[in-house]
């Protein structure tokens, strides 16, 4: 899920897209797939985790992860009915599609970081810090922290490129 997101999101990057010298259309396109499948990832672990805890007599969304994580996946496929909304912005009669990107990228954002927050708190459970320790589990909090910081310089830099070619 995360790395799908993320990988989702750096499609617009032109720094580090590969798909840099692809149309908008393009992009536009793999963003959907990606976002699509990276949905698709989050709803069968939660149908895994939801069916695991039933055979085992465990009570559902009691933690700080598992509330963050539902709450992420509901996020997260609203998002993606939003994302549609911009494929037929004409459904939205009293918006324009500036405003609509500009919603949807920063509710995106949002949703990136909700994501990072329920990945941070299974790491901080007691399954992950028995299994991971030291300086593993450092590194692997370094993951969303810093995938984070690009995500989000990435929006912010693209919101100011939008600003500065409107003057």
């Amino acid at each position: 899920f995360s790395f799908l997101m993320t990988e989702a999101l750096l499609v617009f990057s032109p720094e580090t897209s590969l798909l840099r010298s692809f149309s908008r259309k393009v992009k536009v396109r793999v963003h959907w797939a990606l976002q699509l499948l990276a949905l698709l990832c989050a709803l069968l672990g939660l149908g895994v985790i939801t069916y695991n805890k039933h055979l085992n007599g465990k009570a559902h969304f009691v933690t700080w992860h598992g509330l963050t994580g539902l709450l992420t996946v509901l996020y997260t496929g609203g998002q993606c009915a939003g994302g549609v909304l911009l494929l037929y912005p004409k459904l939205m009669k009293n918006w324009t599609l500036a405003k609509l990107k500009l919603y949807h990228a920063t509710s995106g954002l949002v949703g990136y970081l909700l994501g990072c927050a329920s990945l941070m708190l299974g790491m901080c459970s007691l399954w992950f810090t028995t299994l991971v320790t030291s300086v593993s589990w450092y590194l692997a909090m370094l993951c969303p922290l810093l995938t984070s910081l690009v995500i989000m310089n990435q929006v912010s830099n693209a919101y100011l490129y939008r600003k500065r070619s409107q003057h």
